[in-house]
């Protein structure tokens, strides 16, 4: 086991099994498993922000650990696991924390570490590591450090996951450090990668697609693929199963772990009725399989395809920006609101990312607060602008807003998801005294709560036709007026105005 843990780590221990009626502990090697871990790394993201102090995550990956059980058995392999935790166990501080988030993949948080001292310790582990088997087991390792690489949980694990798939590349017992990859400009064609390890085969597909109108990128190794795709972007990929170094497999889970390569739709190129290599593929995320030799009528359907899927999830990001553009059109109508948007979507991301909710809610969130007056397009300018009270007529046509935006937004329900309930809801208030639909309590979402008491605090800080800004402690003091008369969510309240305390400071 790790070492002794700290009071707050004994607290959310506790707390762990509590809730889950499980164990925290991985069985096999003693380390915490990937949902305790995955809870501790949120709360020190949560710390880290608040603090200020940073820390590193480390992924440390057994290379071609697959290879190794088919070689030596899988009771051996499991011999190796159980080594490596001890390792890792022994190594590590107090303060800090190791986990097995999946077979041959660990975790390693150093808490006041950056990566230059986070890479002295990865090279003395990953040297004991090797030492151990003889030099049979390399291992890679990918660094990312909060809040350098990432403020929430989703972006951290990402960045780690993109250091270790650059040190995969580079070959056994490298560690690299997060950095940004730079893309390549692409031409109109759409491009197709093309992974084996036999030169005449990718050739013969080179020469099959170049003439339909693809732009055909090839790579001899599973090393070179991700290498690839890291600098380029592709659109399909037709992916060797058995090549020497990681194979088609390991490079297919890869891929659909990540965010910015889970779409890209990967053909898996089998031997003739290799049943087994095909669910292993599926369970690596392949989207579909061809056999050898491919036919080609069969291979360019497929191709055809898979990318007019991959076409359709590329138009959602243009979707989005008609969207945004349509919500600034509607914030140029009203000269009070200027940047209003812009301001409320930044400071719901803050405060959502403070209290940790999921990568999926954060985007809603930020969406939703983007659209959240799109409704207002309806509005005669002379009521947005109307330098006085509103009058009954006015004010029941001003409050249709919601529902309006709801309804123009509602045929991207399947693209929006969530942040329509923050179009519809950011009006709505606890005890049920709110708009449109008069919600209390737990019936209004969490990111619809964030961005009602976002959009006040905007409102009341910005000159109004109706109105001057009120200067910060005041918007403050009536944001806990509203939360104590049961109106706003008390503990989003609380931990928005320090939130604004600190941001003024």
């Amino acid at each position: 086991m790790n070492h002794v843990a700290p009071k707050s780590k004994i607290e959310l221990q506790k707390l762990y099994e509590e809730r889950t009626h499980a164990s925290f502990v991985d069985a096999l090697t003693g380390l915490f498993n990937y949902g305790f871990f995955s809870s501790y790394l949120a709360k020190e993201i949560q710390r880290s922000r608040r603090t200020g102090e940073k820390f590193t995550l480390c992924l440390l990956d057994i290379d071609e650990f697959g290879n190794f059980n088919r070689k030596h058995g899988e009771i051996e392999g499991d011999t190796v696991l159980r080594n490596v935790g001890h390792i890792l166990a022994k190594s590590i501080r107090g303060s800090d924390i190791t986990a097995r988030l999946s077979a041959d993949l660990f975790a390693i948080l150093m808490t006041s570490t950056d990566t230059g001292s986070a890479t002295t310790a990865m090279e003395r582990i990953t040297s004991e590591i090797s030492d151990y088997t003889g030099g049979l087991i390399t291992t890679s390792c990918g660094l990312a450090t909060c809040p350098t690489h990432g403020l929430d949980k989703e972006t951290l694990l990402n960045s780690a996951r993109d250091a270790l798939i650059k040190a995969k590349i580079k070959g056994g017992d490298k560690i690299c450090v997060y950095k940004a990859p730079e893309k390549t400009h692409r031409t109109n064609k759409s491009r197709i990668l093309v992974v084996d390890d036999e030169p005449l085969n990718l050739k013969l597909f080179e020469a099959l697609l170049t003439p339909l109108g693809y732009e055909v990128v090839t790579a001899e190794s599973g090393q070179k693929a991700l290498s690839v795709i890291n600098k380029t972007e592709i659109d399909l990929i037709l992916l060797d199963v058995m090549m020497p170094g990681i194979n088609g497999f390991e490079i297919c889970r890869i891929l659909k772990s990540r965010e910015d390569t889970r779409l890209i739709p990967v053909i898996m190129i089998t031997a003739l009725n290799d049943i087994e290599a095909k669910v292993q593929g599926i369970e690596s995320g392949a989207d579909d399989f061809i056999s050898k030799p491919p036919n080609k009528f069969e291979l360019t359907t497929r191709i055809k395809s898979l990318l007019r899927a991959r076409n359709l999830n590329k138009s959602l990001t243009s979707i989005e920006n008609v969207l945004i553009s349509l919500a600034n059109a509607v914030e140029a109508k009203d000269a009070y609101t200027q940047g209003h948007i812009e301001r409320v979507s930044t400071m719901a991301l803050s405060l959502g990312k403070l209290i940790g909710i999921p990568e999926q809610e954060l985007k809603a969130l930020r969406m939703g607060c983007i659209l959240h007056d799109i409704g207002k397009i309806s509005i005669p300018r002379e009521v947005l602008n109307k330098p006085g009270k509103l009058n009954e007529k006015e004010w029941q046509i001003m409050k249709e807003h919601p529902i309006i935006g709801y309804k123009i937004c509602l045929p991207l329900q399947k693209t929006l998801g969530p942040a329509l309930e923050v179009i519809r809801h950011h009006h709505e208030k606890m005890d049920g005294s709110g708009y449109p639909d008069g919600l209390a309590g737990s019936e209004i979402s969490t990111i619809a709560r964030i961005a009602s008491i976002v959009d006040i605090y905007d409102a009341l800080t910005t000159d109004r036709p109706y109105r001057k800004s009120l200067p910060r402690n005041e918007a403050v003091q009536i944001l806990i007026q509203e939360k104590n008369n049961g109106k706003l969510d008390p503990y989003l309240v609380q931990t928005f105005v320090r939130l604004i305390e600190k941001n003024s400071q």
